[in-house]
């Protein structure tokens, strides 16, 4: 059966504050208007606002083309594995999973519902950042611990970053001529959250986020990968409370802890004035993500490509050239010139010869929920 991927929608990602937009006509590849309203305290005045600025900007949209509202939402759970067209019940459902991400799903289950109430008469799909690593097999998404409290609390790997990981897939595959179903890709999707995942025939078979987007790589400010018991001692010897390990893991680790910058222009500037902090973060940062190319490596059993996405990956030459560094055992092998600056264009970066493919591939999230919310309803 053939999927449709042709239409006009309109994508809301929204946050407690912010509600980022576009517009987006599937046909064409730059979208027809995007923008984002600040310091938001009523998601239906948000989204009025929205309308207004799209009615009344010198190039109008024609709000009556739109064929969907795709609503990205971050954490679906067990219960949601695909795009989703929205009704009363999927916003219960929604409502549920809150307590798997208490952050994120209720400022976007406000937007879904102010949405729903502005436009009544065009369909709303959920996109959520968890269903492209549904496919995760077992072995892969399971915790080792007591299976009854497991499932009692909805304790599993469920993975992140899922719209930038089947983007990157499928644009990579293009790049490659190749259907998506015949590679073994390795997607990097690093921000300032980071993610990697193993993807086989276009299916996700492992993730380095978890339970929460905290697990895996080391990011902005969270810590990633972390021995358990961390938070024992802190709450220990420290006499943290659960809040406050959470905000230090979440909010005041990863490279901001290692090195006083979150962001990485800083943390080179400052290596390259001869920090040694600044030059131990960036080794930290190389030597996980390194790691998991290795241990995805050996889950995947053949590798096609190494693919760069997101705002490091697409722009920061050090991390590329560092992260894959002594891998040409392996057929990795990064060409110096070819990797050199920031990629606006998706690019090759590896030698020629190179077993292993290395890509960087601008991700477009937005796009994606564009093409799976039209896809869902058309």
């Amino acid at each position: 059966m053939s999927v449709n991927y042709e239409g006009t929608a309109l994508v809301l990602n929204c946050g407690s504050s912010s509600v980022k937009y576009q517009v987006v006509d599937t046909t064409v590849e730059e979208p027809l208007a995007s923008g984002l309203v600040e310091r938001v305290t009523d998601h239906s005045e948000a989204i009025t606002q929205i309308i207004e600025s799209l009615s009344a900007s010198d190039s109008a949209v024609d709000m009556d083309a739109l064929t969907v509202v795709g609503h990205r939402v971050v954490q679906g759970g067990a219960e949601f594995s695909a795009p989703t067209i929205i009704d009363d019940d999927v916003e219960r459902e929604i409502a549920k999973l809150s307590t798997l991400a208490p952050l994120h799903n209720p400022p976007n289950l406000a937007g879904i519902t102010a949405a729903r109430k502005v436009f009544p008469q065009l369909p709303h799909v959920a996109i959520f950042d968890t269903a492209f690593h549904s496919t995760l097999p077992e072995a892969a998404y399971t915790y080792a611990i007591d299976r009854r409290v497991a499932k009692e609390h909805g304790v599993r790997r469920y993975g992140f970053h899922g719209t930038s990981h089947s983007y990157v897939t499928r644009e990579t595959a293009r790049l490659m001529d190749r259907g998506v179903h015949d590679l073994s890709l390795i997607v990097l999707h690093l921000g300032n959250g980071a993610s990697a995942a193993a993807v086989q025939g276009g299916r996700s078979i492992d993730t380095s986020m978890g339970l929460t987007p905290l697990e895996g790589l080391v990011m902005g400010t969270r810590s990633g990968d972390i021995d358990p018991a961390v938070t024992l001692h802190l709450a220990r010897t420290a006499g943290m409370s659960i809040d406050e390990v959470d905000a230090l893991l979440n909010r005041r680790s990863g490279m901001l802890g290692l090195t006083g910058y979150s962001d990485m222009r800083d943390v080179w500037r400052v290596a390259d004035e001869g920090s040694h902090d600044a030059r131990l973060g960036l080794d930290v940062y190389c030597r996980r993500i390194r790691g998991y190319v290795g241990q995805y490596y050996a889950q995947l059993g053949h590798l096609d490509a190494v693919v760069f996405t997101a705002g490091v990956g697409e722009n920061d030459e050090g991390v590329r050239r560092e992260s894959l560094a002594g891998l040409a055992e392996l057929g990795i092998e990064i060409d110096p010139e070819r990797n050199a600056g920031r990629k606006k264009q998706p690019t090759l970066i590896s030698r020629d010869g190179s077993r292993v493919q290395v890509w960087v591939v601008p991700t477009n999230e937005e796009r994606e929920i564009a093409l799976q919310s039209v896809a869902a309803v058309t």
